[in-house]
């Protein structure tokens, strides 16, 4: 116990704790500039998705954006009847979301959701070979960005370029000869990421997807 004289005076003591408070608290009030600013009104377009991976069909809103740097994504939302599955479409509603608001160039998202593979294997839809639900979600988000003009797709020219000429043998079999000097893309349009190698050259023949590159096929396990 501190006994007090008549002649004792209490001061209080500044502490640099709360000067860091008051630091961090300016801090907090500061904007962020790095994410894109939801307005109160978007524009959004709905997709019906019927998959073979879920029981009922999903329904995928996507909303966009007009910035300066041009029209961007900025948010997913992902609905069902199927309650059983609705955490798993929050959390990816949120995932999007975030990396469309935050990321400079949102784009990796479709090869990262292609790449994701079903334990139980993939489904064929509409002649298209998909590997997991989410293939579908990246494919719908696709279509969104070339639907609202974010993707461009490229015109096609009616003459045929100099660098390929196409000769055609028998009604069976057509042989293709390629210039050396066009670029690897260009040839590589209908081949997707091989989960082996991660090098864009697997493709479907006769319902298997194979590597031509690693040798690795999906059959053979």
């Amino acid at each position: 116990m501190i006994k007090l004289n008549n002649t004792s005076k209490i001061t209080e003591l500044t502490t640099p704790d709360s000067k860091e408070d008051t630091g961090q608290k300016t801090k907090k009030t500061q904007p962020q500039t790095g994410s894109a600013i939801r307005p109160k009104v978007v524009d959004a377009k709905v997709y019906k998705v019927k998959s073979a991976f879920v029981k009922n069909s999903v329904f995928i809103t996507l909303s966009y954006v007009n910035t300066p740097e041009g029209r961007r994504p900025i948010e997913i939302f992902i609905n069902s009847k199927d309650l059983n599955r609705a955490p798993e479409y929050v959390v990816l509603t949120r995932l999007i979301s975030a990396i469309f608001r935050r990321a400079t160039d949102p784009m990796f998202i479709l090869e990262e959701l292609h790449g994701i593979h079903d334990p139980n294997g993939g489904s064929f839809k509409e002649g298209k070979y998909y590997h997991s639900f989410y293939a579908e979600v990246a494919e719908t988000i696709e279509k969104f960005f070339f639907d609202v003009g974010i993707i461009k797709e490229k015109k096609e020219t009616s003459n045929k370029s100099e660098n390929e000429e196409i000769t055609q043998i028998n009604s069976d079999q057509e042989l293709v000869h390629v210039n050396n000097s066009q670029p690897l893309e260009a040839i590589n349009t209908q081949f997707r990421i091989c989960p082996t190698c991660s090098s864009k050259s697997l493709k479907t023949e006769n319902g298997c997807d194979s590597c031509v590159e690693c040798g690795y096929s999906k059959c053979d396990k």
